[in-house]
């Protein structure tokens, strides 16, 4: 199979200027081959497209393949996940992942909330705001946590993100709708143990091949903050997870990846809340897929999954949903 490849390179931004903090979601050179030789380990070939533009041009000129594997995050607005596949789907050429509604849905993470707590999935209370003057309405017990709405690998969230009375929280709000110029999205604080777990395939056959519990070094601050991704190595260790654990982490998860409707791979981020029950954070259906570095891969190898092994069964699960029918 003929298999095209869109992604986000990292290195192309950084040069036109963005930083490190802009393009976080973005990917090296190592993840974009380690992915490359996976899909042609697999028995397939592999056509390097690019990001949305040079997808577009493709397109425009006349390019097909027999699929696509996309991990195009996107740059700007909140349907920059959605466009690559709904490219794709204009042109009715099949792809790897989620569709542009669950992408977009995904990416609002109140809007993923509101879908995943209809299937009664437990998740914290939680308000937006939109603007300064929506504080005022928020009826929410304190510890509170703030994140923008549409970010990942951590972006936004810091040590200002755990807010303890109303005046943190009005600087925080401040802080993020000016800098990222988005809504907040507002939380009560999960003060338990915190997990990410992985989720392979799509509706019924969509199954979990473990999860990792993320476990703070001393002395490093008790959130997963964009800064402790960056350097994991040094601040953060991370646990395979097994027994009850893991049960109560799979049912949260594939409840979760069911109501988003889901495809292919992924991973679903889950705490404990302050009643010891089991509580949805986000999903995150454009896991990062660095073979050493990206939480699914190490929490797959974790469990007993290696890269390859993880790659083929993405790919597997795609080609049945587009061409088994």
């Amino acid at each position: 199979m003929k298999i095209g490849f869109t992604y986000d390179l990292r290195s192309d931004y950084l040069k036109r200027g963005y930083s490190m903090e802009q393009t976080a979601e973005f990917d090296k050179e190592s993840t974009i081959e380690g992915i490359e030789q996976a899909i042609e380990k697999a028995g397939h070939t592999v056509e390097r497209i690019g990001n949305a533009i040079d997808l577009m041009q493709a397109l425009l000129d006349g390019k097909k393949w027999d699929m696509v594997f996309n991990i195009a995050e996107g740059l700007y607005g909140e349907g920059r996940e959605s466009l690559v596949p709904a490219l794709l789907d204009t042109y009715k050429i099949p792809y790897v992942f989620s569709g542009p509604v669950t992408l977009g849905i995904s990416l609002n993470k109140a809007f993923a909330k509101q879908l995943v707590k209809s299937k009664g999935v437990n998740t914290p209370a939680f308000h937006v705001v939109s603007q300064q003057s929506d504080i005022e309405e928020i009826v929410l017990e304190y510890p509170l946590f703030a994140k923008p709405i549409s970010e990942g690998t951590g972006k936004g969230i810091s040590s200002r993100s755990l807010i303890a009375s109303k005046e943190e929280l009005e600087n925080t709000c401040h802080y993020i709708l000016n800098k990222f110029n988005q809504p907040v999205l507002v939380e009560e604080f999960l003060p338990g143990r915190e997990f990410t777990v992985g989720v392979i395939g799509s509706g019924d056959a969509a199954y979990v091949p473990g999860a990792m519990e993320i476990i703070y070094l001393q002395g490093t601050k008790q959130i997963y903050t964009y800064d402790n991704k960056e350097n994991y190595e040094d601040r953060i260790e991370y646990e395979a997870v097994g027994g009850e654990l893991l049960e109560e982490c799979k049912k949260v998860a594939l409840k979760s990846w069911r109501a988003l409707n889901c495809y292919d791979g992924g991973r679903v981020d889950v705490k404990i809340d302050r009643f010891g029950k089991m509580s949805f954070i986000e999903v995150n259906p454009l896991a990062g897929l660095n073979p050493t570095t990206s939480d699914l891969p190490i929490l797959c190898q974790l469990n007993g999954m290696d890269f390859q092994h993880l790659i083929e069964e993405i790919l597997k699960s795609a080609i049945k949903r587009h061409f088994d029918q």
